[in-house]
C-alpha cells in the first residue's frame, strides 16, 4: 500500500466522522428531534405508514433519530470510519490505475 492510498484512506475516514453529524441534520435528524419537513419526516411519515402507524425500533429512521440527537455511537463512528476508509482507499486504487 502505498503513500497516497494510506493518505487517502485516513482522509475518507476522518472526513466521514467530521462530516457525519453536519449530514445528519441537513437531512432533518437534529437534537431536538425530527425536522418538520425534511427528508428524515418524509422517512418517518412512510416508515410509520407501513407499520401501521409506528416507527420500528431499529429501523433506519429510528437510528437516525438517535444518531441526531444523542450523537453517533462509538459503534456507529466505527462504521462510518470504516466506510469512509474504504471509500477514500477505492479512490486512490482508481486513481492509480489512470
Amino acid at each position: 500500500m502505498g503513500l497516497l492510498t494510506f493518505v487517502a484512506a485516513a482522509a475518507g475516514a476522518t472526513g466521514a466522522v467530521v462530516a457525519a453529524p453536519f449530514v445528519l441534520t441537513a437531512v432533518g435528524f437534529t437534537a431536538g428531534g425530527i425536522a418538520a419537513g425534511s427528508i428524515a419526516s418524509g422517512m418517518m411519515s412512510a416508515a410509520a405508514v407501513a407499520n401501521g402507524g409506528a416507527v420500528a425500533a431499529g429501523s433506519l429512521v429510528a437510528l437516525g433519530q438517535a444518531a441526531g440527537a444523542a450523537g453517533l455511537s462509538a459503534g456507529a463512528t466505527a462504521a462510518v470510519a470504516t466506510t469512509g476508509g474504504t471509500v477514500g482507499w477505492l479512490t486512490a486504487a482508481a486513481v492509480a490505475l489512470i
